[in-house]
């Protein structure tokens, strides 16, 4: 058995201090075999704020696995945005002292932000030709019936949360995934969590989405998924924090 907390949309710098020490508690009295986080480790992309998601993340003691959210790309500095956008996301990714490895479970990213595209709102997802082709690579690359699970920051498709991740080329990643059978496919990037199959062409595909556990609430209070892999099935249970102030829910900053 394999079980996973699969959390997003940490965003330091409007972080909710009660929701972190609540899943660090769950970690730590729980011990999953490991954390997916899907993305927005930060509000602004700042050093401090990168700083402190290193920090938190440390704290954990269990492995990790990450995956950049558009929030995670250069703000205010077009030069580093748009020639190394990815720079103090690859550090926090080298921070991490315990990376996620998983003997009879494969975990492959489908990264869907992009530094620039070709429409006025850059925070939307986009599953690239080039980068949908090197996840296809490496889902092929696998040993056969080995099962995989593909994480994202955005859904590639719109899943009825009030947030939307409007993802180009979204629909043929989930028709691709579903034709090689993967287990599901983990976002976040809405604020509320999901957890639905979607037909494609090629069959069936599940998509899972984590909330988020800072301050910026749509319709839900904080949350987090626990994922366990037994028997041949995968299960998705849905933790939410109790207590939360209603007023707090949908005011979006």
């Amino acid at each position: 058995m394999i079980r996973l907390f699969h959390i997003s949309d940490l965003h330091f710098g409007l972080e909710d201090s009660r929701a972190l020490d609540w899943v660090r508690t769950a970690v730590r009295d729980e011990a999953p075999d490991g954390v997916i986080i899907t993305g927005d480790f930060t509000m602004r992309a700042r050093k401090s704020e990168f700083a402190a998601a290193a920090r938190w993340i440390a704290g954990l003691g269990v492995p990790v696995r990450i995956d950049p959210g558009n929030h995670d790309l250069p703000y205010f500095n077009p030069v580093e945005r748009f020639c190394d956008p990815y720079r103090k996301f690859r550090g926090l990714e080298a921070a991490i002292e315990h990376p996620l490895l998983l003997d009879d479970l494969a975990v492959v990213r489908l990264a869907t932000t992009a530094a620039a595209q070709w429409r006025l709102n850059w925070s939307r997802g986009i599953a690239s030709k080039a980068v949908l082709a090197r996840t296809l690579a490496a889902i092929d690359a696998i040993a056969p019936g080995q099962p995989v699970l593909v994480t994202c920051h955005h859904p590639l498709v719109e899943v009825g949360t009030r947030g939307r991740a409007l993802t180009t080329g979204g629909n043929d990643a989930l028709d691709q995934l579903a034709r090689r059978g993967v287990l599901a496919v983990l976002s976040g990037h809405v604020h509320d969590a999901f957890d639905l199959i979607h037909d494609t062409p090629s069959g069936p595909v599940r998509m899972i989405g984590a909330g988020t556990l800072s301050q910026r609430l749509r319709t839900t209070p904080p949350t987090f998924n626990v994922l366990t892999w037994s028997d041949g099935r995968l299960t998705c249970d849905l933790r939410k924090l109790e207590g939360v102030d209603p007023a707090a829910i949908g005011r979006y900053r």
